[in-house]
């Protein structure tokens, strides 16, 4: 009896061993799909987080979406970091930004406590299906002309080449900040769909740093999202780690092959495979109530 009963707990040992190396191993992998799509088709990218979190480890929105955090987080500050580097990130607008961000992103994840999954899952997919649709009209250029540069609140002072603050400059900002932080902490994103399209329409800096400052305004927002998850004991820390060092990792190596491989068919290729994993949420939605 003692035998069997010491093999039947070498047995249980060794299946919790296995079990958790194969939970290890498959959030790295899906960590590092996050990485490469974050270095790929830059800030935004990274919303997939949550859908893979889901569909690959089988859990729901509020447990993935503080590991999302995380993963987004730490990419995010890397890419901030080298935009810091190469001195094109506007550390001003986007302090401002994510100030706004950071004080609503906790608004958001009590929320999120709130919502039950299903509504939580359908929103979510809502959010990604309309990233899809504006990722691929950008890709095509058939999205509609920017603004003038008459109608633009935040315009760079062509002498000193720093942005003309003025209130309704302050104001936009502060608005799609809040926008962004809220959505951060209710669904795990890390708001760069939000962020981007605001400073291309809100300003008139080049592309190359709308994207860099926009990655430090998600790694300030989304910091806040991981440690009030922490705090509150949301995080998955076994999961999250691997998760986030497969997303890091993936993104220094994709930034190798960014400029090869990155362009619009690459963007297009991206807009529909968030747009089918939209879809495959709201099926999975469908099926748990049939």
């Amino acid at each position: 009896m003692a035998r069997r009963a010491g093999e039947t707990s070498g047995m249980s040992v060794l299946f919790s061993a296995t079990l958790v190396t194969s939970v290890t191993l498959t959030s790295t992998v899906l960590g590092a799909c996050v990485g490469a799509t974050l270095a790929l088709t830059g800030a935004g990218g990274a919303i997939i987080a949550v859908p893979l979190l889901m569909f690959g480890l089988q859990l729901s929105v509020i447990q993935a979406a503080p590991i999302g955090l995380l993963a987004v987080a730490s990419s995010a500050a890397l890419g901030a970091f080298l935009g810091l580097r190469a001195g094109i990130v506007r550390y001003r607008a986007a302090s401002l930004v994510a100030a706004a961000g950071m004080f609503m992103t906790p608004a958001g994840l009590w929320a999120a406590q709130r919502v039950p999954n299903t509504p939580l899952t359908v929103l979510f997919a809502a959010v990604l299906a309309y990233v899809a649709v504006q990722m691929y009209r950008r890709a095509r250029g058939s999205h509609s002309a920017s603004s003038s540069a008459l109608s633009i609140p935040c315009r760079l002072d062509s002498v000193r080449g720093r942005l003309i603050w003025t209130l309704p400059c302050a104001r936009v900002l502060a608005m799609w900040g809040a926008v962004a932080g809220f959505l951060s902490g209710l669904l795990g994103v890390g708001g760069g769909f939000v962020i981007v399209p605001a400073l291309k329409k809100s300003t008139d800096l080049p592309m190359q740093s709308i994207v860099a400052s926009s990655l430090a305004v998600i790694a300030l927002v989304s910091v806040t999202g991981v440690a009030s998850s922490a705090v509150q004991g949301h995080m998955d820390w076994p999961v999250a780690i691997p998760f986030a060092v497969g997303a890091v990792c993936a993104m220094l190596i994709g930034r190798t092959f960014a400029k090869r491989l990155s362009g619009p068919r690459l963007q297009q290729g991206f807009a529909v495979i968030a747009g089918l994993i939209a879809f495959g949420l709201v099926i999975r939605v469908v099926m748990e109530h049939v």
